[in-house]
């Protein structure tokens, strides 16, 4: 028998050690998400997540954490308060939120974020998240949220991070805002902390995409609990929303 020329053994050896690599890659790319129009995608979907049960009880397991909820209603309450309130005057002064605002703070956890709109002058706020925490949040889901279409005029999230469709979140919040309705999300670009996010955001592009119903007001940068950007948006008049589908 003829011996096996060199460079046939080296090929077969680098394919079989290169598998591994291919594998990995593989695995990779078909745990990211892109969202609608950007094809280079900076967000991206963290994989392990089997079933959308598996997901929520994820979620639940940091939103029912007794010790996390005690240090959210006792240590950081008057802190966070603050925090967001003076967030939330920001706003007011630009003239994206007002008194008269219907408001909603999405995954509101224990509600500091609408204890601070109401102390600021914003009534009628509510928060929402997977556990209600009388009277300041409501029990909801915020990949289907339980709120009629046009219900409010100004939505607050700093938890995108945790929503494993994004564009289910955003459609949800667009649909529940009222045309000309504000939306402010709080998002970290630069750190990836919290274990139980379920995407990673590398850039606010994706947002834009997202948001098809949607104009940016502007983004600014924030330290807000380890996310570090503000992104406004103002959801377009409904004529505006009709005039640009008659020009696709």
């Amino acid at each position: 028998m003829k011996p096996k020329p060199p460079m046939l053994v080296y090929f077969v050896i680098s394919l079989i050690l290169s598998l591994p690599l291919l594998f990995f890659f593989f695995c990779f790319k078909t745990n990211t998400y892109t969202p609608p129009g950007n094809p280079n995608s900076d967000l991206k979907i963290r994989p392990g997540y089997t079933t959308y049960k598996t997901y929520i009880q994820r979620q639940l397991n940091k939103t029912l954490n007794p010790k996390l909820r005690k240090i959210w209603t006792t240590r950081d309450w008057d802190r966070k308060i603050q925090v967001f309130a003076d967030f939330f005057q920001v706003l007011k002064q630009e003239n994206l939120l007002f008194n008269e605002s219907k408001a909603l703070c999405i995954g509101a956890r224990v509600g500091q974020e609408v204890e601070a709109l109401r102390r600021i002058g914003v009534s009628d706020s509510v928060g929402m998240d997977l556990v209600p925490y009388p009277p300041l949040v409501v029990e909801g889901d915020f990949h289907r949220q339980p709120f009629d279409d046009g219900t409010f005029d100004f939505e607050f999230s700093n938890v995108f991070d945790h929503a494993l469709f994004p564009d289910k979140f955003v459609g949800e919040i667009e649909r529940t805002l009222k045309p000309g309705g504000i939306c402010v999300l709080h998002v970290a670009l630069s750190r990836r902390a919290d274990k139980y996010s379920a995407n990673d955001l590398y850039s606010v592009k994706p947002l834009v995409n997202l948001f098809t119903n949607s104009k940016v007001v502007r983004v600014r940068k924030v330290d807000g609990f380890g996310l570090d950007t503000e992104v406004v948006f103002r959801k377009i008049e409904k004529q505006d929303q009709e005039m640009i589908r008659g020009s696709r």
